[in-house]
């Protein structure tokens, strides 16, 4: 998978049509404040380049982790266990494309949801 794949199936896509379903845990607001944040992720891991070193795609799941927490603070705690899975398995996946070469959960560190 590509960034550019794994960006058009963000689990954003998924909660809109959740939404659509009347999902009440999901806003406009919410997800788009979201997709603002995986995108700043992936621009910032496509930026690495070709020095993708363990440490800097780590400090990208940090930030984004970090940036996560604060909206599902902001937005009444909305990222609940399936969205957590979802999120998870996004970001670890792009850090995978990014170079690094790991399977668990490497967002558990910094995470709050």
């Amino acid at each position: 998978m590509t960034f550019e794949e794994l960006t058009k199936n963000k689990p954003t896509v998924e909660w809109k049509q959740r939404m659509d379903e009347d999902d009440d845990l999901f806003t406009e607001e919410n997800i788009n404040a979201t997709n603002e944040v995986l995108d700043t992720y992936i621009k910032s891991l496509k930026e690495l380049r070709n020095n993708r070193i363990e440490e800097e795609i780590l400090e990208c799941v940090k930030t984004v982790v970090i940036s996560l927490n604060e909206l599902n603070d902001n937005y009444d705690y909305f990222i609940e266990t399936m969205e957590r899975e979802e999120l998870c398995d996004f970001i670890i996946e792009s850090a995978n494309i990014a170079g690094l070469d790991i399977e668990e959960d490497i967002t558990e560190e910094w995470r709050e949801w």
